[in-house]
């Protein structure tokens, strides 16, 4: 599974209602092409269904199927697990990386408003 693969069923999980594909495409920042493709493979896994829109059957919205979900939690779960390398760190260095990440990406977030 790609990255974008993966962030396509945070959102989707994380959805209170089934999300339109224009929507999936701006929240993962690609156009409409490449979230299809996306889409397309996770269909193809049995993961997400594509279904029309209530409020108009030209507009497909994204709903997670079980497997999705169960695909997401495993996911979700793994990525709770600091990798091996950082795991055999000690607890203080891991506090010590921990903060250095969060500086670098609160500079990250201060040169893109600059």
């Amino acid at each position: 599974m790609t990255a974008l693969q993966a962030w396509a069923l945070k959102i989707l999980a994380n959805a209170e209602r089934p999300v339109a594909m224009s929507d999936l495409a701006a929240s993962l920042a690609c156009d409409a092409s490449s979230v299809t493709q996306i889409v397309d493979r996770l269909e193809a896994r049995g993961f997400v269904e594509r279904r029309p829109a209530e409020h108009d059957r030209r507009v497909k919205v994204l709903v997670l199927t079980a497997p999705g979900k169960a695909s997401h939690d495993r996911l979700a779960s793994r990525m709770e697990q600091a990798p091996p390398l950082i795991a055999a760190l000690s607890v203080q260095d891991q506090r010590a990386l921990r903060d250095i990440l969060r500086r670098a990406l609160a500079m990250q977030g201060s040169i893109e408003k600059g």
